[in-house]
């Protein structure tokens, strides 16, 4: 489905070298003024020069030579290029110019290019801030600029401002001017060479908190005014990362300061601007009483994640977009190194597997996935790629190259990367010769195969037992969603193996480079378990004979069998189930085996398996059935852990609470929804604060069942708390109500002036998760695309919107009608979203078919 749109990148014959920018936002009027000066180099002779501009009117164009200036004949527009042509009167010789702009454009509400950000002063006014959002391609929304990758300059940048205002960049204040009217001239020092999609400039009003790194860094924090407390946690970690960062690679940081900034409205989680990092609210600021601990652990991994670039994307950066896993995939592996290093209680590698390994999988299975590198032709095709592939297999198949190589060569590559290539652009050919000459490892040769091609491999194993050796045989496949099998493609897979003689320690390694392989284990009985990719480390998924499966339950009841392998054999299983290879009963069977777990991670991916069965179920007639196996499964934790904290318990088993009483709510469980329902009271009326880790889960216990009433009482919530993280957990929770009439009126709160656009998404997608809401939002959807479209013009998160609204149908009719739907009407950026969620309603479909009388069987016994 997807249309490659016809795009010719920018000319190379002439190539910035430096600008001089000015910017004067109007922040009443919603438009902006701006003037630059390009130094440019002109390669080969041309009265033409095309440069990148869209939004934007230029009101003037000149260039300046050694000896003259030259007059602009004409500048041509092409909106499908994103371009502007200037034509001179006279041939431009080779030599250096001075390209000179003066142009205009609008202050927007799309929350990218130069936009406009509303917020409300402590008194409550209205007031708007301007924000600048360029990745991927979007400074040409702001400036006329070369807005490629690889065409890097250094920049001088000055604003123009209401002296009231705080105005930051890339780079710290160099002087500072008044003027009159109020106004006052900020100029910053130069940056280092960078490329545009990176420069940043933000104007409003904020209260800053700042501290100092030990390798002398300015680190300051930018809060909501009134709310500098709140951006503590966040300067504690950015000093912390720092250090560890510039020990890692042994590369210093090479900016004088570091600001990170909450922006009220934006549309993702946060932006790697070097120097002067741009976030969502939700992902940096932590208020003690509000905060829950999961939101918190995410905000150290996104603050970690942006910092990761200012080395890995911003100091050495991707060549063109069809590399942007090089700095996606990249920081996503780097936070979670260093979360685990600043605070190891965490325990976040283990967590790394729900949250990014086994996410990965489950889109790249799917025959609309994409490899980690893909062609990028348009603009509109790169946000489609700032997805599952690029962010989570990026850092899945680094994590595996890392165990391949060791930590202490792949620092040692990194640093020759960083070094190597330093103020320049990279393809991933360059980051392989690093890590192959720290490692004498045929890096290049191994990865390849994982970064060309699209999917991955299962591996087959079988077992004989041979005396006191046992032989195994292990095949690779291609794994495919629908069960379907192909052996076209092959990939170069580093096996490990663990035995029960030494659980989690690896008994052999090896690489399978063929089709198939025979392997011989030394001094085991035939009683003995054995366990492929211990840790959950490689890229692929294990099939085991029954048999060998068997011998592995006993290992997982007693958690003999560490939390990672007891995590990948189930989700192994699971993903088994959706391709027709293994029945649902069987998995549901092993899930018994998993009633004495206590680790958090190990419940949040049978939670995972389950959400995705909830769902199908909720197609049937099994959904009481299905609630009931699920509150005995989950009860007995829930009556472990007590609801309310102990002392000096852990990170993680605060997380799994949480979990634990979420689904119980939504397994409807009498007795923990009356509990949660007498604690929402107790929060409401002040009696008792409600622990921010059980607010979502009392939350929706309260709203399920409720009434006008209950959704009047839960609007007044949202209207009495100004913290972002709190209105979204409100706005979400009103997804659960369980009647039609008012779920509509929670979708028409979503699109009022209330919630804020980036989030109007996320309650729509709340709505649509609920069986009640699905068709009624698919219907909205329809009825209001236009606006939609015009609201978020393209980007991902209207594909996001797509994915949930569409993906969870369960019929053939449906699949059609979405196919037949997005034929008709065009969604630029969205094209592979919709393929994967008309083929996952297809891959639905044929699993209640195949499976539901057996899993009616199954739940009826229990």
């Amino acid at each position: 489905m997807s249309k490659t749109k016809e795009f010719k990148r920018l000319p190379k014959n002439v190539l910035p070298k430096h600008y001089n920018l000015e910017l004067t936002p109007d922040l009443e009027a919603f438009k902006f003024k701006g003037r630059t000066s390009i130094s440019i180099d002109i390669l080969e002779r041309t009265n033409q020069i095309t440069l990148n501009a869209l939004d934007i009117e230029i009101s003037k164009a000149t260039i300046a030579l050694s000896d003259l200036i030259v007059e602009t004949k004409n500048i041509e527009f092409s909106t499908e290029n994103e371009t502007a042509t200037v034509t001179f009167e006279k041939e431009l010789p080779v030599g250096k110019g001075e390209l000179n702009f003066v142009f205009n454009g609008e202050l927007n509400d799309k929350m990218k290019g130069f936009y406009r950000s509303k917020y409300f002063t402590p008194s409550g006014e209205e007031r708007y801030a301007g924000v600048t959002q360029f990745e991927a391609t979007d400074a040409r929304r702001c400036f006329p600029c070369w807005d490629e990758p690889a065409c890097k300059a250094t920049f001088d940048i000055t604003l123009v401002v209401s002296q009231d205002r705080v105005a930051l960049s890339n780079m710290p204040v160099k002087k500072e001017e008044a003027l009159e009217n109020g106004l006052r001239k900020v100029e910053f020092d130069r940056t280092p060479i960078m490329s545009t999609y990176l420069v940043a400039v933000v104007v409003g009003e904020y209260d800053f908190v700042e501290g100092k790194s030990s390798d002398g860094i300015l680190v300051r924090v930018f809060t909501p005014v009134g709310k500098k407390e709140q951006g503590l946690f966040a300067l504690e970690v950015a000093t912390k990362v720092l250090p560890y960062y510039k020990d890692y690679f042994n590369v210093a940081y090479p900016l004088p300061k570091m600001d990170l900034i909450a922006i009220a409205d934006f549309s993702a989680g946060a932006m790697e601007n070097w120097g002067l990092v741009t976030y969502r609210e939700t992902y940096l600021l932590v208020d003690s009483a509000n905060t829950s601990s999961i939101r918190k652990q995410s905000i150290a991994l996104t603050v970690g994640h942006e910092i990761a670039h200012q080395w890995f994307g911003n100091l050495v950066t991707m060549e063109w977009w069809t590399h942007l896993w090089l700095n996606e995939g990249y920081a996503s592996f780097v936070e979670f190194l260093c979360v685990n290093h600043l605070f190891p209680e965490y325990d976040i590698w283990t967590q790394f597997v729900t949250d990014m390994y086994t996410r990965a999988l489950e889109s790249d299975c799917l025959k609309n996935s994409h490899p980690i590198e893909v062609p990028v032709n348009h603009p509109s095709e790169v946000d489609e790629i700032f997805d599952e592939i690029s962010y989570n297999k990026g850092a899945s198949v680094i994590r595996m190259l890392h165990h391949y190589i060791g930590d202490e060569d792949f620092r040692k590559g990194m640093n020759i990367y960083l070094t190597r290539h330093q103020y320049q652009n990279t393809c991933t050919e360059d980051l392989w010769n690093a890590l192959q000459e720290a490692s004498s490892k045929p890096v290049a040769a191994v990865m390849s195969t994982w970064v060309k091609q699209m999917g991955f491999p299962v591996v087959s194993v079988k077992s004989e037992q041979k005396g006191n050796q046992r032989v195994l045989t292990l095949s690779q496949s291609k794994f495919m969603a629908d069960g379907s099998k192909s052996t076209d493609e092959f990939w170069m897979i580093p096996i490990a193996i663990s035995t029960a003689k030494a659980p989690g320690e690896i008994a052999k390694n090896f690489i399978l480079d063929e089709r198939s392989k025979i392997i011989t284990l030394d001094d085991i009985s035939e009683n003995d378990w054995i366990k492929i990719n211990p840790g959950t480390v490689g890229y692929f998924r294990t099939s085991y004979t029954s048999e060998m499966l068997l011998q592995l339950i006993p290992a997982v009841k007693s958690m003999q069998l560490p939390a990672l392998d007891r995590l990948g054999l189930i989700d192994d299983l699971f993903a088994m189930v959706q391709a027709g290879q293994a029945k649902t009963a069987d998995a549901l069977k092993l899930i018994d085996a998993y009633r004495n777990e206590t680790n958090y991670t190990v419940w949040s991916s049978i939670t995972n398996s389950l959400c995705k069965l909830q769902v199908l179920l909720s197609h049937t007639d099994l959904v009481e059935n299905f609630n009931r196996y699920g509150v005995n499964l989950y009860k007995p934790i829930a009556d472990r852990l007590g609801w309310d904290a102990k002392e000096n318990e852990s990170h993680l088993d605060t997380l799994l609470r949480s979990l634990v009483i979420n689904r119980l709510v939504s397994f409807r469980c009498p007795k923990i929804c009356e509990e949660a329902k007498r604690r929402f009271k107790e929060h409401v009326e002040n009696v008792k604060v409600l622990p921010a880790d059980l607010r979502s889960a009392c939350y929706k216990a309260n709203l399920q069942d409720g009434d006008e009433k209950t959704y009047e009482e839960m609007l007044k919530l949202y209207r009495s708390t100004d913290l972002h993280e709190e209105k979204d957990r409100i706005s979400r929770a009103l997804g659960s109500i369980r009647n039609i009439e008012i779920l509509k009126k929670v979708i028409d709160f979503a699109m009022s002036d209330e919630v804020r656009a980036q989030d109007s998404v996320f309650v729509i997608v709340a709505v649509a998760m609920n069986a009640k809401g699905r068709d009624m939002t698919w219907e909205f959807f329809k009825q209001n695309s236009e606006k939609l479209l015009q609201q978020y013009q393209g980007g991902f998160l209207l594909a996001r919107l797509i994915k949930y609204l569409t993906e969870n149908f369960a019929s053939e009719e449906r699949a059609l009608e979405v196919e037949e739907y997005f034929k008709t009407n065009e969604f630029p950026s969205t094209e592979r979203t919709v393929s994967q969620s008309i083929e996952t309603i297809r891959l639905n479909a044929a699993w209640l078919n195949r499976d539901l009388d057996s899993t009616k069987e199954y739940l009826l016994q229990q």
